[in-house]
């Protein structure tokens, strides 16, 4: 069962959901709105997360440039392709159509797949400390409601709409950012340097834009993840004794 709260603002009294590229009329605003979500920078946290890589590292299961190649392609395309990325989608639309029970439905959905502790605190520590940052920028709308607790995805959504950021745009900032978290997480725990992850962005850029593509054209009834895998490396990483991340 899923509850709602709701959103309340002093600077935005419509229920109606405007955004920058309609009241400015520009495109540039969006594109900047973009960067600012996907930037290292953003203040959500997103850096203390591992998404269960680092007891990857412990068990041995990745330890360089080519078994991390390995291992962020299976994440994207048993994971993101099939879970995060579509459900997004479909939070973007709810969102446009200010269907609260659809978003409530898929934040349900999306809790329910993730399949640790870690996992699920992740997503709600991140989908709570966006809502906190667009409060403080002014970017929550009184209505509609946002589902509770919000995970990260939903949220994420949300400051897409606002920011006048188009649906497959938004797709793109989402797995974007993902990669470089994972890459930065990779970076601090591994001997792995800067340019080794510059080359497993070019080599996993293409694949990037192919995951859009196909979480776009996926139906309800095709979607789920099947990261076995992660989802016993997040499990281990409750219990590990040496960690630098939260999950």
């Amino acid at each position: 069962m899923h509850m709602a709260i709701a959103i309340h603002t002093d600077t935005i009294t419509s229920t109606a959901m405007p955004t920058e590229s309609s009241q400015a009329g520009s495109d540039d605003l969006a594109l900047l709105g973009l960067l600012q979500l996907v930037s290292p920078a953003l203040p959500i946290g997103a850096f203390a997360w591992s998404q269960g890589l680092e007891s990857a590292f412990e068990l041995g299961w990745v330890g360089d440039e080519a078994t991390l190649g390995e291992w962020l392609e299976g994440v994207l395309e048993d994971g993101q392709t099939r879970c995060d990325l579509p459900v997004l989608a479909r939070m973007y639309d709810a969102w446009q159509a200010a269907d609260t029970d659809s978003l409530a439905a898929w934040n349900d959905w999306l809790q329910a797949n993730r399949e640790t502790a870690e996992l699920a605190a992740e997503d709600f520590r991140l989908g709570e400390a966006m809502v906190r940052l667009l409060r403080s920028l002014d970017l929550l709308p009184v209505t509609p409601v946002l589902p509770s607790p919000p995970t990260y995805a939903v949220t994420f959504a949300l400051a897409s709409q606002r920011r006048g950021i188009q649906r497959r745009d938004c797709l793109l900032g989402f797995v974007w950012a993902w990669l470089e978290n994972q890459l930065a997480v990779a970076c601090k725990a591994l001997p792995l340097g800067q340019t080794a992850a510059q080359r497993l962005i070019e080599r996993l850029r293409p694949q990037l834009v192919a995951a859009v593509d196909t979480a776009l054209a996926l139906g309800d009834d095709d979607l789920g993840p099947a990261l076995p895998g992660l989802a016993l490396a997040s499990a281990h990483h409750e219990t590990q004794y040496s960690r630098l991340f939260r999950s």
